[in-house]
């Protein structure tokens, strides 16, 4: 076995699902949480970004993150059953990382914007008047016209809970095809070597 993911990635890993599910729980309940929660899951998304520029070898962005044609190659390949195995992420699990931290992102931000009215100068001047109700009041009648950032903070939200059930779902395929368990993989860090025809 040869130490593939290192302990920021694997940290990055459980602590931005534990974030998302916690938020999740709390979005309706608990208010207090549910900011903080958002906090250190945009915490964890800048944590994991630097960490893509400076970290380990299977760490970087520039390691595993291709283009649209190599990761439509790669669905290709794995709809008839031919996708090569990779030690690092493959060009889908590349993919859906930055779109699980582009939309971890936007949920944190929009997030952060509604929890301050005066943060909402911050939104550039082409889109904040199509966030002001026709009144000129929030959804709450205080003149916070935040319920459209709600309404984005909401799909964001529900767009990240899908792209997690993909993500589980090409993670149990991934494993199934591969024979080797990558959710083990990233508490222990640990993988078997490439062999021939596997993408070291």
């Amino acid at each position: 076995m040869i130490r593939v993911w290192d302990p920021v990635v694997r940290f990055f890993h459980w602590g931005l699902a534990a974030c998302f599910a916690l938020a999740w729980l709390t979005a309706e309940e608990v208010q207090g949480a549910h900011e903080w929660l958002g906090y250190a899951a945009a915490a964890l998304v800048a944590l994991r970004v630097v960490w893509g520029l400076t970290g380990s070898h299977y760490a970087r962005f520039a390691q595993f993150v291709r283009g649209p044609g190599a990761v439509a190659a790669y669905l290709r390949d794995m709809a008839t059953g031919r996708e090569r195995r990779y030690v690092g992420h493959n060009p889908a699990g590349a993919a859906m990382i930055v779109a699980l931290l582009l939309s971890m992102a936007g949920t944190a931000w929009t997030g952060w914007l509604m929890a301050e009215p005066e943060r909402q100068v911050l939104l550039p001047a082409i889109v904040a008047p199509a966030f002001a109700d026709e009144d000129g009041e929030g959804e709450h009648g205080e003149g916070r016209g935040d319920g459209a950032v709600e309404e984005v903070h909401e799909a964001l939200a529900n767009l990240m809970l899908v792209l997690v059930v993909l993500h589980l779902g090409g993670v149990a395929l991934a494993s199934m095809r591969h024979r080797e368990n990558l959710a083990r993989s990233m508490v222990t860090g640990l993988k078997r070597p490439a062999e021939p025809g596997d993408v070291a």
